[in-house]
């Protein structure tokens, strides 16, 4: 399935070849919550997201991934508005989680087959579609044995031309392994950059040949070099909220070891005149050639940063070489 030949481009489940970089959709749903806490990455204006989104396609982008979640809603709605006119796009989405679009509050989790169904058509209308070219399952640690009737669903989906392929969100390999082998799971979205490396999960997708979609490819914007030490969040970003899974940022704040290990790192990544945005991208594709990053965006200014990465293709050989190193040794300094 993949073109291992072409290491900037990589072919999908229907034969097409795009440039092996997506766009992450989940900041552009503006603000939603779970009682008081965030879920979102902080306001939006959607004028500026349809014309990134616009730009990103003028720059080569032809694959953007959200959720039926993302802003309750509101990030497919702006994504459907701005791919009036562009069927070639490919949009994945995800199910699994409900929200009230009016209260903007998070309702529950969910995945029988009457949900999964309901969610789909909701999807196809926000999208303005009539088929979602990739559905992914939400939950990241849903029972394995308990997702065998929800990939069923998603058989059944496939069968009736609603969706083109699907694949699961979940940073465990055990679980994408027990559906890698069926005919419409080709992706797994999981959690990976140049500081978790998801070597486990690599080993996976390379082994059954799926598309490792990388969510966090920045580490929720640490990679970008924007902030500071002490530099604080709004209140109203997800970064600034106490949950387990958010490592990179402590009480809206970059956590210090991981800012120290960027520090190790910075120079190598902008090799060959890369930013650092670009060179945390880079590394992704010389990882694996099934990686497809999916960094978000806000403005026409990241979408501009991101898809620049493509010019400059893959870090090569000794360069990552030369990081791998550096983070082993910064490892072994702070045990």
């Amino acid at each position: 399935m993949l073109d291992r030949t072409k290491p900037a481009s990589i072919t999908l489940w229907d034969g097409r070849s795009i440039p092996r970089l997506g766009m992450g959709c989940w900041a552009i749903g503006g603000p939603f919550y779970a009682g008081d806490v965030p879920l979102g990455w902080g306001d939006v204006d959607d004028r500026e997201s349809i014309r990134a989104i616009h730009r990103a396609i003028e720059l080569g982008i032809r694959f953007f991934d959200t959720a039926s979640n993302y802003g309750a809603g509101h990030s497919e709605e702006v994504l459907g508005e701005a791919l009036i006119g562009h069927p070639d796009i490919v949009v994945a989405t995800k199910f699994g989680f409900a929200t009230d679009p009016v209260t903007k509050q998070a309702t529950g989790a969910f995945a029988s087959p009457e949900f999964i169904r309901a969610s789909v058509e909701t999807s196809l209308t926000r999208l303005k579609r009539e088929r979602i070219d990739l559905l992914q399952f939400h939950l990241n640690e849903f029972d394995p044995i308990e997702a065998d009737t929800v990939f069923a669903t998603l058989d059944g989906l496939r069968a009736e031309g609603k969706i083109a392929a699907y694949g699961w969100s979940t940073d465990w390999p055990d679980r994408a392994a027990r559906f890698a082998g069926r005919a419409g799971f080709l992706s797994v979205q999981h959690t990976m950059n140049v500081l978790e490396p998801a070597d486990r999960m690599i080993a996976l997708v390379e082994q059954a040949d799926l598309i490792s979609i990388n969510r966090g490819p920045l580490a929720m914007g640490l990679l970008s070099g924007k902030f500071k030490p002490g530099d604080r969040l709004a209140a109203n970003d997800v970064r600034s909220a106490a949950f387990d899974w958010l490592q990179y940022f402590r009480d809206g704040m970059v956590a210090p070891e991981f800012s120290q290990r960027l520090d190790t790192i910075r120079d190598l990544l902008q090799t060959d005149g890369r930013t650092l945005t670009q060179g945390a991208l880079a590394w992704l594709w010389a990882r694996s050639p099934n990686t497809l990053p999916i960094p978000g965006f806000r403005t026409v200014k990241q979408v501009e940063e991101n898809a620049g990465a493509l010019e400059k293709g893959p870090l090569p050989a000794s360069t990552m070489d030369a990081i791998d190193d550096a983070l082993q040794r910064a490892r072994r300094s702070s045990v």
